[in-house]
């Protein structure tokens, strides 16, 4: 009886725990963990911390997204920024791993239903071993950290004793390639902004985070076996590139009378490089945001809405849909039936879900933006940046996120959980899982344009 008991339960979580849903409860739970441990006496100087302000700044950590009301570096004891840094680590693997391990930790095996579902969030096809895969980016991660700590260990041995140069290079190297934009400086990365070797190791980690686990796999077996890669990657190593190039050109362009004035081209070139790179999903700054002209700050909100690639640290709607709908539309533009790029075709399937992804995400941010014109007291521009940066999970502000209020910073922690999970993921998980159509409709025309 009991036996039949613990199969009928066992049953029922499985039913219920789809991917989508695991995603939820795993980041949710690290969120509410990194809270209670934030408010304890010994994790804050003061030895006390609003509730509220711990909630946002667990959130911020594990959503990897940098947004902070109180400076990490003063306010927060080593103990404390150690849980941050835990919850900035969980946050960065979890997208890519909690679904996989909570299902091995259940005892439960991984329907073909469900491998499908976790191969979406991975990218990754095919699927042999999807243990395997948890392993390779498990591996990737710790050897890709410890080489960005080295270097930027040497960017800062001049400047600090050894002992601080370590662990400021530690800290900076997993948030970096966690994309998180946590810094233990009050203005960033600001005094560092024309040390060319932690500029380069910087946005080394952050791409390298940002391209996502597949596509560096990918890029090693090219090395080794001159294997070809899948349209994923060649789609995610494009539009990377551009938008790097061509986002580091036009910000030269936009502020090259402003915050750029005065200062040399090189530091200039690196400062557009920097912000191109950052304001996709990093975080970091080497610049005074608040500074930037408001149509600087529009730019970046484009960047920061589009983000890194799927299966990665990354947030936003993802360059992977932003390269499906680009070449989507150059397809329709020239009038063919079907879209692709690099000689590959897309599915229906991922032109659907391209614009879901997108248009949820626009809808979302519609939503956040009114609110907070309600709720708030600044200016429009303002709150839109705090919006993008929250969603794109980026962590830039004009800085008004610590005079946000109380119903503001719980709207804002919203939209940070939504943004890294994604929109489509946190509506799927509350969907059934879908039936097979036992019947079409006969098609129609609706004039569009």
């Amino acid at each position: 009886m009991g036996a039949s008991r613990h199969r009928t339960f066992k049953s029922y979580v499985a039913a219920f725990l789809s991917p989508q849903r695991s995603l939820i409860l795993s980041f949710g739970s690290f969120i509410l963990l990194g809270t209670v441990v934030l408010t304890l006496p010994w994790s804050t100087n003061t030895g006390s911390i609003d509730l509220l302000d711990a909630l946002f700044t667990a959130t911020s950590a594990v959503c990897v997204t940098g947004l902070i009301v109180v400076d990490t570096g003063g306010y927060f004891t080593p103990w404390g920024q150690g849980v941050i840094l835990g919850l900035i680590q969980a946050g960065g693997l979890g997208i890519m791993t909690f679904s996989v391990f909570f299902h091995r930790l259940l005892g439960m095996d991984i329907s073909l239903r469900d491998r499908v579902a976790v191969r979406d969030t991975f990218a990754y096809s095919p699927i042999r071993d999807i243990f395997y895969v948890v392993k390779i980016v498990v591996v990737y991660t710790i050897t890709v950290e410890i080489i960005g700590t080295c270097l930027l260990f040497i960017g800062w041995l001049p400047s600090y004793p050894m002992g601080t140069a370590l662990y400021l290079s530690f800290f900076h190297a997993i948030s970096a390639f966690c994309n998180a934009g946590f810094s233990l400086f009050e203005e960033s990365l600001i005094a560092c902004r024309a040390n060319l070797l932690i500029n380069l190791t910087v946005i080394s980690l952050i791409v390298l985070g940002g391209i996502g686990f597949i596509v560096l796999h990918e890029l090693r077996r090219k090395v080794e076996i001159a294997s070809p890669f899948s349209l994923h990657t060649r789609l995610v190593l494009a539009t990377t590139v551009i938008l790097i190039v061509a986002g580091a050109l036009i910000f030269f362009l936009l502020e090259q009378n402003n915050t750029l004035a005065g200062l040399s081209l090189k530091n200039s070139v690196l400062i557009s490089f920097f912000q191109s790179v950052t304001t996709r999903t990093a975080g970091f700054s080497t610049i005074t945001t608040a500074d930037l002209a408001k149509y600087a700050l529009f730019f970046t909100m484009l960047l920061m809405f589009i983000g890194g690639a799927s299966g990665s640290t990354a947030g936003g709607v993802k360059v992977n849909t932003f390269g499906v709908l680009l070449a989507t539309i150059w397809s329709a533009t020239r009038g063919r039936e079907h879209a692709g790029a690099f000689g590959r075709e897309f599915t229906i399937q991922q032109i659907y879900r391209a614009l879901t992804v997108a248009l949820l995400s626009l809808a979302l941010l519609a939503v956040v933006v009114f609110l907070l014109t309600i709720t708030e007291k600044f200016s429009f521009i303002d709150l839109l940046f705090e919006t993008f940066s929250a969603f794109g999970t980026v962590g830039l502000s004009t800085g008004i996120t610590p005079d946000l209020s109380l119903i503001g910073r719980l709207i804002i922690t919203a939209t940070m959980f939504v943004g890294r999970l994604g929109p489509l993921t946190l509506v799927l998980s509350l969907i059934q899982r879908q039936q097979p159509a036992a019947y079409r409709y006969p098609t129609d025309i609706v004039r569009t344009g």
